[in-house]
């Protein structure tokens, strides 16, 4: 009960960034994905103990542990959405599936290794997310936009841009064959914001009627 209680434990610290960060899965969920992987760890390393005295039976400690690894890819499948155009859920769902393993390792007494874990989970989700994951971009990004024909469309749409202190490169406007207005941006995104939040708050306008990423 030691070791199931320690991974939910972890498993919570692992949902409370997510949860902070308002994403799909949160403590509740990675709190209980922590547990039950530890509880199908020790039930896989002693729930057969008294089996063993058996003449002629074979027994595998592993397998209910290997159902785990796989059966946990299920529940991360349906965090997975497109919204939008739009896939999220994509790294919340890596970390249900890592908690699973943080979960399987305390069960199985590896507390550093299952602490260990915990550790470096939560810096992939925060210290990786702030710094390391702007080197892969392009100096620039290329959005294209379509808004209806209207005064105030274009107003509300660069003051969404600076509230989300996204600096804009360059801009071009034209009208497009279905009696709206396109905008191609080329903006520079800030450390604090990334590009599925950008997306969500440029499609919550409420004259815009689709938004690419080029």
């Amino acid at each position: 009960m030691l070791r199931i209680a320690a991974a939910g434990l972890c498993g919570a610290i692992i949902g409370y960034e997510r949860k902070s960060r308002m994403k799909e899965a949160g403590i509740k969920t990675h709190f209980i994905v922590g547990m039950g992987a530890a509880l199908m760890m020790v039930l896989s390393k002693y729930g057969f103990m008294d089996q063993r005295d058996w003449d002629n039976v074979s027994l595998d400690p592993s397998r209910i542990a290997a159902q785990v690894v796989s059966g946990v890819g299920f529940l991360g499948a349906g965090m997975i959405i497109l919204q939008k155009q739009t896939v999220k859920g994509l790294t919340t769902a890596a970390g249900v599936w890592s908690t699973a393993g943080m979960g399987m390792a305390i069960g199985a007494g590896l507390y550093i290794v299952g602490g260990g874990a915990v550790v470096l989970i939560v810096l992939g989700q925060t210290v990786l997310q702030r710094s390391i994951g702007r080197l892969g971009q392009a100096a620039a990004e290329h959005v294209g936009i379509r808004l209806e024909d209207r005064e105030d469309a274009m107003d509300d749409l660069l003051a969404k841009l600076k509230e989300l202190r996204v600096s804009l490169v360059a801009i071009e406007t034209h009208r497009d064959d279905k009696g709206g207005l396109a905008v191609d941006l080329s903006i520079k995104l800030p450390s604090s914001c990334d590009k599925e939040n950008v997306i969500s708050a440029l499609h919550g306008l409420r004259h815009v009627r689709r938004v690419e990423w080029q």
